[in-house]
């Protein structure tokens, strides 16, 4: 499929995404964990062809996860600006501890 047959067909579902404002839209563009955390299994599955039952294969993406989960140190960067830009947003909807 040519890129801008996808990007026609894609465009009602991207174009809400532009009106956040830029606090917000930088936030959730560069903040891709579940993306990351989803690459991250399918690496791991991806060469271990199959597995002898569902608990092995539940047992070694909690394993993973918990090795995945201790890398996120880093804080999110300008989160304290998209944050107030989702209180005001979504005051009603976001609890601020």
């Amino acid at each position: 499929l040519p890129i801008g047959q996808s990007w026609r067909r894609s465009w009602s579902r991207l174009t809400p995404f532009f009106d956040y404002p830029p606090e917000i839209r930088k936030v959730i563009y560069t903040t891709n964990a579940i993306e990351s955390v989803n690459m991250s299994l399918r690496k791991l599955t991806k060469n271990r062809g199959s597995f002898p039952s569902d608990e092995a294969l539940t047992k070694l993406f909690y394993l993973a996860l918990r090795n995945i989960s201790q890398k996120w140190t880093l804080p999110i960067r300008d989160w304290k600006a998209a944050l107030t830009r989702f209180t005001i947003q979504f005051g009603d909807r976001i609890s601020v501890n």
